[in-house]
C-alpha cells in the first residue's frame, strides 16, 4: 500500500509544493518539492478534494483596476487580456482557487493597496 501526502505552501513569496510517499510494506520513500506560477493539476485538484475551495474578493467596491491588474500579472505572468479577463471575474464573482494560491494573490494584491477578503467556499 503507497501513502502519499500533498501540500502546496508559500516561501519567499512563491507558490511551492510538494508531495511525499512512502510504501507501508517496505521500505521505499521518496520525497518532491518545487515552485512555479501554477501548481501540476493533479496536486490542485487532491488539494481541492481534501480541503475545498477558498474566494478571494475585494473587502470593498471601487478598487483601482490597474492595480489589481498589475498584481494579477505579476503574480501569474498573464498577458494584458488575461489578467483583465480575470479582474473581471475577481470584481464579480470572486477568484477561486486553494487556500494557498488565494492568499498568495491576497497578499500581492495587498502589496497593490487593494483590499481583499479570502473565505471558504461552502459546499
Amino acid at each position: 500500500m503507497l501513502i502519499r501526502d500533498i501540500g502546496q505552501f508559500i516561501d519567499g513569496g512563491q507558490l511551492w509544493w510538494g508531495t511525499e510517499g512512502r510504501c507501508r510494506t517496505c521500505p521505499h520513500a521518496w520525497c518532491e518539492q518545487d515552485t512555479g506560477a501554477v501548481t501540476p493539476e493533479g496536486i490542485r485538484q487532491a488539494l481541492l478534494a481534501e480541503h475545498g475551495a477558498a474566494r478571494l474578493r475585494p473587502a470593498v467596491p471601487g478598487a483601482s483596476t490597474v492595480a489589481v491588474l498589475r498584481a494579477l500579472r505579476e503574480t501569474h505572468g498573464l498577458s494584458l487580456g488575461q489578467a483583465r479577463a480575470l479582474a473581471d471575474e475577481l470584481m464579480t464573482t470572486g477568484l477561486t482557487g486553494t487556500l494557498v494560491e488565494m492568499e498568495l494573490m491576497a497578499a500581492a494584491l495587498g502589496r497593490r493597496s487593494v483590499a481583499v477578503t479570502v473565505e471558504s467556499v461552502a459546499d
